[in-house]
């Protein structure tokens, strides 16, 4: 046997993964409509793959379609979305007046609404410093430059309900992060790293969510891997997840030595992971296991 898939094998046995050609299960066929404060909304959870990914899929699917009954209707209506419950606590931090002499969000931007199409674009390279950026750097941006405070940590409390409030400000909007130009070589950082097998598992992001999306991992249905619901209410963590802090528990998963949240390899990773879903809505804040 051919000594990468004995290490395959050997992997998917230590994680409980049902291997493709076993126990799968396709995602599930039905519409994400959203009852909000001001109507219902329908959002577009799947897609034809873009062109850089037609090779592994045709289709491309929110990881919502993967979740059981119960987590897909949590997210159906702004009421019973946990997570709403951290959009409303930002919401008050954007109002107040929290910066060295006083200054608030507010205070420059208007409401959050002046956010809106930012989350569908992120991350990007920033036009003037060349930088690759995703939002928390633009929270901190703020955070520190016009406010004067120390940076808020990339997973802290404060960094994911501020993410989770500025994202609902482009939910229904499509997910469009530009890959070429400037962005092409951290785009292809990202790739890399996406491919990379890491730790003792010797697994890559692509072995359970090209390879192996739509087996089961334990009781848990994989899926994509797509951040389009992201940040995310997590049941698992009674609490907000953000992209970045995902990618830390999934190459730990691995048994491995992870990259630090917000470090130069796990932007590329997001810029990368973001382009896969390219054609799916922004879920603003997503319902997951």
């Amino acid at each position: 046997m051919h000594s990468r898939t004995t290490r395959n094998l050997a992997a998917a046995a230590a994680l409980g993964l049902a291997l493709a050609g076993s126990a799968g299960a396709n995602p599930v066929d039905e519409t994400l409509e959203v009852t909000t404060d001001d109507g219902t909304i329908t959002l577009t959870t799947t897609a034809p793959a873009p062109d850089h990914l037609k090779d592994a899929f045709d289709t491309i699917y929110s990881g919502w379609h993967y979740r059981d009954t119960e987590t897909r209707n949590m997210e159906r209506d702004d009421f019973d979305n946990p997570g709403m419950v951290f959009v409303d606590i930002a919401r008050e931090k954007w109002d107040a007046a929290i910066g060295k002499n006083g200054e608030s969000c507010a205070g420059c931007h208007d409401g959050p609404e002046s956010m809106a199409g930012l989350r569908a674009v992120t991350p990007r390279v920033d036009a003037t410093t060349g930088k690759l950026m995703i939002m928390e750097d633009y929270i901190n941006t703020c955070v520190t430059e016009r406010m004067g405070l120390e940076a808020w940590g990339t997973t802290s409390k404060d960094m994911k309900n501020m993410l989770a409030l500025i994202a609902l400000q482009s939910r229904g909007e499509i997910v469009n992060v530009a890959i070429d130009g400037p962005a092409a070589e951290y785009w292809a950082k990202g790739k890399e790293i996406y491919y990379t097998r890491y730790g003792q598992l010797e697994m890559s992001c692509a072995s359970c969510h090209q390879d192996n999306a739509g087996n089961y991992i334990r009781a848990d249905h994989l899926s994509q891997g797509q951040i389009s619901g992201f940040p995310v209410y997590r049941l698992k963590d009674a609490g907000l997840v953000s992209a970045q802090q995902r990618f830390v528990g999934c190459v730990r998963d691995t048994r491995a030595e992870t990259f630090k949240a917000g470090s130069d390899e796990f932007k590329a990773l997001e810029l990368y992971v973001a382009s896969r879903g390219n054609g799916l809505a922004i879920e603003g804040v997503g319902v997951r296991h």
